[in-house]
């Protein structure tokens, strides 16, 4: 990788790095907290639909491009990806099952992911973690991808709010194009501004 201060630099300050990372521990905690009888809902929903694991696990690349596994309430049949390549995820995936399109339809099957968060995986804010396969691809459109394992990803951001479902190569594309300005221009006072939003999108039903 080239160097990140050639092109692409951090906007947000060590110190406003270690005061989103408070943050993200202390959200990431109560939300963990509060939102458990919602946890257990889900996991009895799943598991009287009887197909397979509640929880979903991905290697996904991030911070320093560093892989890790990231958690979701699994939405998809066990054998969605049998041919073992992988296939981007639309937003009326046949493949879904019937408890895993609600939960996709309400963004619940992200909840998981604040486990992520509290573990230092991701953050609350950033780009949204991608697997190898994919990012091979788009870096051979666009190499400036490897500047986003500057910053931990999130559950939720500007491409998430914005760009929506990424099931193509150009879309993939404009949301690289949307985090790296995130990444520019990143704050405290933006990332609340973000949640925000995802929280009252979500609140009134919009397809995010």
């Amino acid at each position: 990788m080239a160097n990140a201060e050639d092109k692409y630099t951090d906007g947000m300050n060590l110190a406003g790095r270690l005061t989103k990372r408070a943050f993200d521990i202390v959200a990431s905690i109560l939300g963990l907290i509060l939102l458990s009888p919602l946890f257990l809902y889900i996991y009895v929903c799943l598991r009287r639909q009887g197909d397979g694991p509640v929880i979903y696990r991905q290697e996904r690349i991030g911070l320093g491009g560093r892989p890790f596994d990231i958690l979701k309430f699994r939405t998809m049949a066990p054998d969605s990806e049998q041919d073992g390549v992988p296939q981007l995820s639309e937003r009326s995936d046949q493949r879904q099952t019937p408890v895993g399109k609600w939960l996709r339809e309400h963004h619940l099957d992200e909840l998981p992911q604040l486990w992520n968060v509290l573990v230092g995986d991701m953050s609350l804010v950033g780009p949204r973690p991608e697997r190898q396969y994919f990012i091979n691809l788009i870096m051979q459109e666009n190499p400036d991808y490897e500047y986003l394992y500057q910053m931990r990803p999130g559950i939720t951001s500007m491409a998430t709010i914005y760009n929506g479902y990424t099931d193509t190569m150009e879309k993939m594309l404009i949301r690289l194009q949307m985090d790296l300005e995130y990444l520019q221009k990143r704050s405290l006072w933006l990332d609340l501004k973000i949640l925000f939003t995802t929280v009252r999108l979500i609140s009134y039903g919009k397809k995010i």
